[in-house]
């Protein structure tokens, strides 16, 4: 059950690196969301999946589980949230009219 919960953290990690990479090279606000929304909520579902695992290594008892239980309260929230804070920032971007990048700027 660690080798799981190491393989999910570090998929986590992996996926939090991959949306900061995105966040960077990405030319726009629409498309920087769309890396930051995907992945830092897929990151942040298994990491916190991976450190609930984790926390039950040791031993099971009623504290742990609590705790397991808590983290993953936690993720859920994230799972919930994430999204929606991500299409309620776009939707303010395009009602204040920034408009999407087509690739087209230099030519006439």
């Amino acid at each position: 059950m660690i080798f799981i919960s190491y393989f999910l953290i570090a998929a986590g990690t992996f996926f939090f690196a991959t949306a900061t990479i995105g966040i960077l090279r990405f030319p726009d606000c629409y498309t920087r969301m769309h890396a930051a929304g995907k992945g830092d909520t897929l990151g942040a579902l298994l990491l916190l999946t991976g450190l609930s695992l984790y926390n039950l290594h040791d031993g099971f008892s009623l504290a742990s589980f609590f705790v397991s239980f808590k983290i993953l309260f936690i993720a859920v929230f994230i799972f919930v949230a994430n999204p929606t804070a991500g299409h309620a920032i776009v939707k303010a971007a395009l009602d204040a009219g920034v408009e999407p990048w087509t690739g087209k700027e230099g030519e006439k």
